[in-house]
């Protein structure tokens, strides 16, 4: 077979070429079938591999945020146990269940000690929280702007840390240049294991 038999070749006749022609053919149609294939897959693979590439990239970072939480959860977990902590101490100092009768004998003492005059001073029904107690007292109170200063700072150097809150409060002038002070006072105490465990605090 020589190169002008492959020129003369007749395409659509291919039975009548010679064998050698024939062979040349078929390898050239195996090498574009091999090409094809190769390209074919190599074009895949690529497509696999940036895939593969942009998941990586997606893990890695998945990665780096939950490590930074996890970092950060330790250190909420600390700040919460350090917060846990304080607030129990600050629990602790207010008064507990059988200091409570005493400390409200206490207060009214403090008023009239500060010249103040006790009209109405009826401690009510307790109110329950999750982990504290709320002590309303219905309150009547007579006197002058410097005996009701003298009472607040008298009560806040009771033995006992002592919070009072007030609702509906009204402060009328009244004769004599005195105030009447008229409404709800309200101190806290707080719930000791006993009344923990029991479940006793609920948040009613």
């Amino acid at each position: 077979m020589d190169l002008n038999e492959l020129k003369d070749l007749d395409f659509n006749n291919l039975g009548s070429a010679s064998a050698g022609a024939k062979a040349v053919i078929i390898g050239f149609v195996v090498i574009l079938i091999l090409a094809g294939g190769y390209f074919l897959m190599i074009k895949d693979k690529r497509a696999s591999l940036e895939q593969s590439e942009n998941v990586e990239v997606r893990l890695k970072a998945e990665f780096r945020q939950k490590q930074q939480k996890a970092a950060n959860l330790e250190r909420y977990e600390a700040q919460l146990e350090e917060m846990e902590d304080m607030l129990a101490s600050m629990l602790q100092q207010l008064p507990s269940r059988t200091e409570m009768p005493a400390l409200l004998i206490d207060i009214s003492r403090t008023a009239q000690g500060s010249g103040i005059r006790n009209e109405l001073f009826e401690p009510r029904s307790e109110v329950l929280r999750d982990f504290y107690a709320e002590q309303p007292i219905s309150v009547r109170l007579v006197g002058t702007y410097h005996e009701f200063g003298t009472f607040v700072s008298s009560v806040a150097s009771l033995s006992r840390v002592v919070i009072l809150t007030m609702r509906d409060i009204s402060l009328q002038p009244i004769e004599g240049g005195n105030l009447r002070m008229e409404g709800t006072v309200t101190t806290y105490r707080y719930l000791d294991p006993a009344e923990m465990d029991a479940g006793m605090g609920h948040g009613r």
